[in-house]
């Protein structure tokens, strides 16, 4: 698929995005939500990050925040 149908895919199902395409993906999530369209969130990983911390990082989002935080946003790991 290409980035602006998986971005509207993972909208339509209320799916936050996790994505290790940093080199393409945070042009299309911004003309996604400049053109008014809502997103469940993104969160980018690049491909140099180890996979325990990005696993450690993600399940630390996921026990201390609610999905509502991230609406909209686009954030990269590790914070």
């Amino acid at each position: 698929m290409k980035d602006p149908e998986v971005l509207a895919l993972a909208a339509e199902q209320q799916r936050v995005l996790v994505s290790h395409d940093v080199g393409t993906m945070p042009a299309h999530f911004g003309a996604f939500r400049s053109s008014g369209k809502q997103s469940a969130g993104m969160f980018l990983i690049p491909q140099t990050l180890d996979v325990g911390t990005a696993i450690d990082e993600l399940l630390l989002i996921w026990i201390a925040s609610e999905a509502v935080d991230w609406e909209n946003r686009l954030e990269w790991l590790p914070m």
